[in-house]
């Protein structure tokens, strides 16, 4: 999940984050990728037991030694494939220093560093980096950002070794948190702003939603397994939730404030006012809700 190929900052889980090294960053830029890489983590940590799901699913032949993590974001994926296949090395891919950054180091922590390399490249430039020949490439969250996928998806197939597998991993948006009913004062509040968010999406972000299906086969790839999985997942279940309802709430205070009105606006507010009596950090009745579908291609 990351962007900054042309695209507008969103509040949506994205690993491209901007092509200049991090001590070129000023300060707010430094902050709002900081930010972005903590609610990363909270989404891998909340939804770790998903992704591990989605990696035992995969249809491959052989366990894989070779792998590329597309759009790496934090390494959400990477660790998970890292985990599941134990003898493979890991090319993470991004444009995010920072989150780079974080991948690294959380690589060094858990002893994983000689099974991880890290790439810093905009996937959206006609040449790719050298990726060597995987025999999986992994991109989660990443395909919808770029703003010319078929030629990305011509780069996978052409850098994948043969029979090699592609998995793409989509959400089909960011999660939600709160009941349909809540907060009692705005009923609605949250789907208000997500269609807000989905609006302003649209325009920068055409391939969001996408079927990948179809397009995977134009660039001469063979679907061979599709599956959309529903998550929801009780907030009891875990503290981390509450902190990741936060954090999604206030990226999406932060770019669709313009587009709510100003009740929804002070409704929005009070929830994030973590000193405040409506916190959204005080709410027992949250739960993640949402969808991720999976393509498996295998290059023909």
């Amino acid at each position: 999940m990351d962007h900054p190929h042309s695209h507008a900052h969103t509040p949506h889980l994205d690993a491209h984050h901007g092509a200049r090294p991090a001590a070129q960053l000023d300060h707010h830029q430094k902050h709002d990728a900081d930010d972005q890489a903590e609610l990363l983590d909270l989404d891998a940590e909340v939804l770790a037991e998903h992704i591990a799901s989605i990696t035992a699913w995969l249809p491959l032949r052989t366990a894989p030694r070779r792998i590329v993590d597309l759009g790496c974001g934090t390494g959400t994926g990477t660790f998970a494939l890292l985990d599941r296949f134990p003898d493979a090395h890991v090319i993470a891919v991004d444009t995010s220093a920072v989150h780079l950054q974080h991948l690294r180091k959380k690589a060094c922590a858990r002893g994983l560093e000689q099974r991880v390399r890290t790439v810093q490249a905009d996937l959206d430039d006609p040449a790719w980096p050298a990726l060597g020949s995987p025999d999986l490439v992994w991109a989660s969250a990443s395909m919808h950002h770029m703003a010319h996928p078929e030629r990305a998806l011509r780069n996978v197939h052409e850098a994948l070794a043969p029979g090699g597998l592609f998995a793409v991993v989509e959400l089909a948006g960011f999660p939600r948190f709160l009941p349909e009913a809540a907060p009692e004062d705005r009923p609605g509040l949250e789907a208000r702003c997500h269609a807000a968010t989905d609006r302003l999406d649209a325009e920068h972000m055409p391939h969001r939603g996408a079927d990948w299906g179809p397009m995977l086969t134009a660039a001469g790839f063979r679907v061979e397994a599709e599956r959309t999985l529903a998550v929801h997942i009780e907030g009891s279940r875990s503290e981390a939730i509450g902190r990741y309802a936060l954090g999604g709430l206030r990226r999406i205070r932060d770019f669709a404030a313009p587009e709510l009105s100003p009740e929804d606006r002070t409704a929005l507010d009070r929830l994030l006012d973590t000193g405040g009596p409506h916190s959204i950090l005080r709410r027992d009745d949250l739960a993640v809700r949402t969808e991720r579908t999976v393509w498996a291609a295998r290059r023909a």
